[in-house]
């Protein structure tokens, strides 16, 4: 099975393309920072960003996520974000990279779990917030630099997504593949 990243700053679009993607026929796989924090501000905690765990529970939950994704159910699998974006946001955050998140990303990249092309989704031009997007746009900007940089350090090919509507940027990306695969 190949295994396709979809990334970007916040508010991209990721999570529409993904969608579109699943609705297309391939098998797809949730991220989880966002699913994170939307658990620990129904238990109470209001920014659990700023908590020293968070980035841990997001590596821990984004494993879970990976391994439990049937590979012999399909021939490509797109994943919402990476334990690559998990490194990128301990950066953006200013927090140090846990042992954990580096186990993970040693375990990642010597099992060759996803494909060297990466899917930068670019971001729209705007962002509108949510109880999870706490971000401005000059934020979003500031964080979608990191997520590139942080991308090509670990030697991930960017494949750039420009704006534009879901269905358009969902083809692009499946044409992509077509051609990545022969």
């Amino acid at each position: 099975m190949k295994r396709f990243i979809l990334t970007g700053a916040p508010g991209a679009g990721k999570t529409a393309i993904l969608r579109q993607l699943e609705i297309d026929g391939f098998s797809v796989v949730e991220e989880a920072a966002t699913d994170v924090i939307a658990l620990w501000q129904a238990q109470g905690v209001a920014e659990p960003w700023t908590r020293a765990s968070f980035i841990d529970a997001v590596t821990d939950l984004q494993r879970q996520r990976q391994l439990r994704a049937s590979p012999e159910s399909c021939d490509v699998q797109f994943h919402d974000r990476s334990v690559i974006c998990t490194a990128a946001l301990a950066a953006y955050l200013g927090s140090a990279v846990t042992g954990a998140l580096s186990q993970e990303i040693e375990r990642v990249r010597s099992e060759n779990i996803f494909r060297t092309e990466v899917f930068f989704i670019r971001n729209l031009g705007f962002i509108v917030p949510s109880a999870a997007r706490r971000i401005s746009f000059e934020e979003s900007l500031r964080f979608e630099r990191i997520h590139e940089e942080t991308y090509r350090s670990f030697g991930f090919r960017i494949i750039s997504v420009e704006p534009g509507n879901v269905i358009g940027r969902a083809l692009r990306i499946q044409e992509v593949v077509r051609q990545q695969l022969g």
